[in-house]
């Protein structure tokens, strides 16, 4: 049985099926994507809820993990060389477990950067931009007098749906036929969009049809239905 008791993080989360994958996160975009990689690879994993609303994210158990304070957060019990490898921030995530269970990630080495490159694109510019739309459309933001910088997240979050767009045109997902992790990367944030953050009429969500598509397709898989809901916050 592997023993994860080394980890702080245990004390706070203990693991009942220590052989598992520990995954600690939360079913927003970011977490959604670890749960579905997760999901779509049959991974053993145990998921573990870490509460904003407790601030959970800022425990002292937590912050051993992930000093970044982020979620998702996983310790994998079996990483390389057979030893516990802990790991934190979503892209490196996908990555991980795309190399440890080969799926998801082409083998063929130009196809395999250019999945990584819609990777970072979403890691750099289509998540940050659609969380902050977020904030100014329904949260805080929206009581600011000054109007611009909801303006600017609005008009590069459009902007990079019409990039998204004009990738998917002619194409299933993201690389063509094949799911990816990009594919995983992405629908979480433009489900977001049009869903929770109910900026689907400020940002034209409607218009760009490749995306309303290849979300329903993304949304279709059995291990997206599951993922929106893990790690279940009942």
């Amino acid at each position: 049985m592997t023993d994860l008791s080394d980890f702080e993080i245990s004390r706070k989360w203990p693991a009942k099926h220590a052989d598992r994958i520990q995954l600690y996160s939360l079913p927003t975009p970011n977490g959604i994507k670890v749960s579905a990689m997760l999901e779509e690879t049959g991974l053993p994993y145990e998921p573990h809820v870490v509460d904003f609303g407790s601030n959970d994210q800022l425990s002292p158990e937590f912050l051993s993990l992930n000093p970044n304070n982020k979620i998702p957060a996983i310790i994998d019990p079996h990483g390389p060389g057979g030893e516990p490898l802990p790991l934190w921030e979503s892209g490196a995530i996908l990555i991980y477990l795309a190399e440890k269970s080969g799926k998801f990630l082409p083998q063929e080495p130009a196809r395999r950067a250019e999945t990584l490159q819609w990777l970072m694109w979403q890691m750099g510019g289509f998540g940050p931009m659609a969380g902050q739309l977020g904030f100014f459309h329904k949260f805080a933001g929206r009581d600011y007098e000054d109007r611009r910088p909801f303006e600017r997240y609005r008009d590069e979050t459009k902007r990079l749906l019409g990039v998204l767009d004009r990738q998917l045109d002619g194409r299933d997902f993201i690389m063509g036929s094949d799911y990816t992790i990009a594919d995983m990367a992405c629908w979480p944030w433009a489900r977001n969009l049009n869903g929770f953050y109910e900026a689907g009429e400020v940002t034209d969500f409607a218009s760009h049809t490749n995306v309303v598509r290849w979300v329903d397709t993304c949304m279709s898989r059995p291990a997206s239905q599951k993922a929106v809901n893990i790690p279940s916050r009942d």
